[in-house]
């Protein structure tokens, strides 16, 4: 089966903005991947001045929220890193017949939405005898602030015109739909927790080499958490 692979512009983020980003990209995929009847539902970002389409499915969206809630926890432990959650499309297939009748997940598409959450200066707050310098700082911090509010918020439309734009020219792989379902069977990836060696513990053990060199493109992908 032919699969194909998006990969989203960067976004640079705070932590306080990572939910409300996610959540219009995560539902706008999804969205125009959708089947059957949905009830469409237009959401409002608080933070950006821009509007997103939900499908209007209660699981779903509670299910996003679970995934991004792991993720936000996530990013607690791991600040000021770059990070990839994955969107991924798949077609349930039966396995040869067995004592156990597995099934399998045969993938068409993945979504790769790229974040790099960072942490910028705010203002600071308080009196001092060089209360002036304090306040032209304060309003620099905000100046600043409203600046990259605007190029996040650029950047953000430029991701959703991507999406749109790869789901209008690429429809060849997607599979035959069923009518009984609203959105086809999907799972989100975040990142997993990376054991860290000492650099001597890796060079002076062998296995260890051979077993990082087998499992590198493992370590950089993500930990599997389905709908």
């Amino acid at each position: 089966m032919n699969c194909e692979v998006c990969q989203l512009k960067e976004l640079e983020v705070e932590h306080f903005e990572i939910r409300e980003v996610l959540c219009c990209i995560l539902h706008t995929i999804v969205f125009h991947r959708a089947l059957g009847l949905v009830r469409p539902k237009d959401i409002d970002l608080e933070l950006f001045n821009i509007t997103y389409v939900q499908c209007g499915d209660v699981e779903l969206e509670k299910k996003i929220e679970e995934k991004i809630d792991q993720f936000i926890s996530w990013v607690e432990k791991h600040p000021n890193k770059k990070s990839q959650i994955c969107l991924s499309f798949y077609e349930t297939k039966n396995k040869q017949p067995s004592w156990f009748n597995k099934t399998e997940r045969l993938f068409w598409e993945h979504w790769y939405v790229n974040l790099h959450v960072t942490q910028h200066t705010k203002a600071h707050s308080g009196k001092s005898h060089h209360s002036k310098p304090m306040v032209d700082l304060g309003e620099t911090v905000s100046e600043d602030m409203g600046v990259r509010r605007e190029a996040l918020e650029a950047s953000l439309h430029e991701v959703l015109f991507q999406i749109i734009k790869f789901v209008n020219e690429k429809k060849d792989h997607v599979p035959p739909i069923n009518e009984d379902i609203i959105c086809f069977p999907c799972e989100i990836t975040i990142p997993r927790l990376v054991l860290i060696l000492p650099v001597h513990v890796i060079q002076n053990n062998i296995f260890i080499k051979k077993l990082l060199i087998m499992c590198v493109s493992k370590l950089q992908h993500v930990a599997c958490l389905s709908f």
